[in-house]
């Protein structure tokens, strides 16, 4: 029933801007973290920014100063902005979603990703 669908990904020149949303849909009774994880093909998949119910953030060393992440009022979506974009961030980024389910417990889902490509 919990779906994530993440959208905004493209083509951006260094230093331009991208926006991605990852909307949650589903019976979500209590979300406890939302986050943007990132994976270059080949590579583990690292953390980007996470945020909490509290709307308390983390943010990667790599990015900091540039992305920032934000939730809307209702915790149903999550949002990566990101400035300043270089060619190493280059990569499919994925909205991650840990929460409670009614019925289920707690567990987390992902979504199926979205590329984000940088040129120089």
């Amino acid at each position: 029933q919990v779906r994530l669908v993440e959208s905004g990904g493209g083509l951006v020149q260094a230093g331009g801007s991208l926006r991605l949303s990852c909307a949650a849909s589903g019976r979500i009774t209590l979300t406890y973290v939302m986050g943007w994880y990132r994976q270059v093909p080949g590579e583990q998949r690292d953390l980007v920014a996470v945020i909490k119910s509290g709307m308390t953030t983390n943010i990667s060393d790599s990015v900091k100063g540039r992305f920032s992440i934000s939730r809307n009022s209702h915790n149903n979506a999550v949002y990566l902005q990101m400035n300043n974009l270089k060619p190493e961030d280059t990569a499919v980024y994925y909205c991650h979603l840990d929460a409670y389910i009614p019925g289920i417990g707690r567990r987390d889902y992902w979504g199926q990703g979205t590329q984000v490509t940088v040129s120089s």
